[in-house]
């Protein structure tokens, strides 16, 4: 193990000499090894930090690389550690070998270990420097100064990222295409970004994806959140019998919190559609395979439909290994409709979507199963002012980012499961000869970039082969 890590750390102190010593990790199938890139803390106002930098965390895999004109795969990071990313984007590790590709995984600022001001960053006047801009200019001097120390200045780089990061490598396509010559954007949610996009379609998705199961699962739950209604309406007594039948740790003691444990309740069934995987997996959350169906097995052999609905959740929520459900520590209300997470990486989130970000609008019992939990813009914008003291810019990302119309972008493969809530919001359709829709039959978020499993339906198997050969082509082309 200790040569090992000396030569590791030999190798990526020639190749990247503006680097921190570098150490090797075997990340469960995918080993990588690991570095420190010393990156601005602002790339656009030099008199605001100077020169001063901070240490972005780095992943990366060389061993299948060609240094005689072998691509770069790079992945966008997006809202977590990078550590999560790498392990849950096996496609781009399993193609690497074929491609003699170099395969390297920044992580974004404000995520992970990548923290501008450590301890600090999340301090009022620091914060503003999390940017999508900052992110991307970020990727680009990091993939710049890449490129030139390994002497490759001539290889290709091809971007990779799954929703947020998916966004991420589509932006950097359009922001750079002198850096990036093609990217593949799994489950990326662009179009909602414009505020003439679709915004309505995120919790109607997840009912559907439910109500495809049974129509009973779907009936249950609405009728579970009735008659938690009927229960709340009766004041402690009521709330009393509901944080019983929930198994909560605490209490229900007004109707706040009886808001708050519907927001958890959605928060599961959010997840439990968007990570529809057909085997069990960690990522975002210990789920089974089929999640969807799991859950809607739990409140339909319950008899109690209040019951049924708390051990539907709990297939989220891990009710197996825990006691009860401490509901504000499992969810944390914010910008995001659909859930920013816990720990320091929600914070980050939740400015974003209070910032650059937009996000669906709540859920409306008319087109879903779920109560009425409204996120409108001007809901947004009072939130976002109470917390931040900012108030959002709604059309900014159309402009910075293209919008509606990214016709004049080339090189750019959109991917999207029809399991996938997030879909509605993407690019579901061929937009000009490179600029590829591909839809992923049976795939939840971003299964294409996940490793391949004897479990995957057809739907992905065939996505995963054209988004090679497209790729293929990209490299081959002058």
């Amino acid at each position: 193990m200790a040569a090992t890590v000396k030569n590791c750390m030999l190798l990526f102190v020639i190749v990247v000499i503006t680097l921190s010593l570098t150490t090797c990790h075997k990340f469960k199938d995918f080993p990588y090894k690991e570095a420190y890139y010393d990156q601005y803390v602002d790339h656009f106002n030099q008199m605001s930090f100077g020169e001063k930098t901070f240490k972005q965390h780095i992943l990366y895999q060389d061993k299948y690389w060609d240094p005689k004109g072998g691509p770069i795969f790079f992945y966008a990071g997006n809202e977590g550690d990078i550590e999560g990313f790498w392990d849950a984007s096996g496609f781009i590790h399993e193609i690497a070998p074929e491609f003699g590709a170099y395969v390297v995984f920044p992580e974004h600022r404000y995520y992970g270990k990548s923290l501008p001001f450590g301890n600090d960053s999340f301090k009022a006047g620091l914060l503003g420097l999390l940017t999508v801009e900052q992110a991307m200019a970020d990727y680009a001097v990091f993939l710049t100064d890449l490129k030139q120390k390994l002497n490759a200045t001539n290889s290709k780089i091809i971007a990779f990222g799954g929703s947020y990061g998916g966004m991420l490598a589509a932006y950097m396509r359009f922001k750079y295409p002198n850096i990036v010559d093609g990217s593949l954007a799994a489950s990326a949610p662009l179009f909602m970004q414009d505020p003439a996009g679709p915004h309505d379609f995120f919790f109607q998705h997840v009912t559907q994806d439910f109500r495809d199961i049974d129509q009973k699962c779907y009936d249950l739950v609405k009728i579970a959140f009735q008659q938690m209604d009927i229960l709340a309406a009766q004041g402690q007594p009521g709330l009393d019998q509901i944080s019983t039948q929930f198994g909560l740790c605490k209490k229900l003691t007004d109707q706040d919190s009886y808001r708050h444990l519907q927001g958890w309740v959605r928060n599961a069934f959010t997840m439990m559609a968007m990570l529809d995987y057909p085997y069990p997996t960690g990522f975002m959350g210990n789920l089974p395979g089929f999640p969807v169906k799991v859950g809607c097995g739990a409140i339909m052999n319950e008899s109690n439909p209040i019951v049924g609905l708390a051990k539907a959740a709990g297939v989220f929520y891990n009710s197996s290994s825990i006691p009860c459900y401490d509901i504000f520590e499992e969810f944390i209300e914010c910008a995001d409709p659909t859930g920013c997470g816990t720990g320091p990486a929600a914070i980050a989130w939740d400015y974003q979507a209070c910032t650059e970000l937009s996000l669906p609008r709540g859920s409306n019992n008319v087109t879903d199963m779920f109560p009425v939990l409204p996120w409108t813009p001007e809901l947004r914008a009072t939130y976002c002012q109470k917390t931040y003291g900012i108030t959002p810019r709604e059309s900014w990302a159309s402009i910075q980012f293209l919008g509606l119309k990214i016709k004049s972008a080339s090189n750019i493969i959109f991917s999207n499961g029809n399991l996938d809530p997030w879909m509605g919001g993407g690019i579901n359709e061929n937009l000009s000869p490179s600029l590829i829709a591909i839809p992923v039959s049976g795939g939840a978020h971003h299964l294409d970039l996940r490793a391949s499993n004897q479990l995957d339906p057809i739907g992905v198997i065939v996505a995963r082969e054209r988004e090679k050969g497209i790729i293929r082509a990209w490299l081959s082309s002058p």
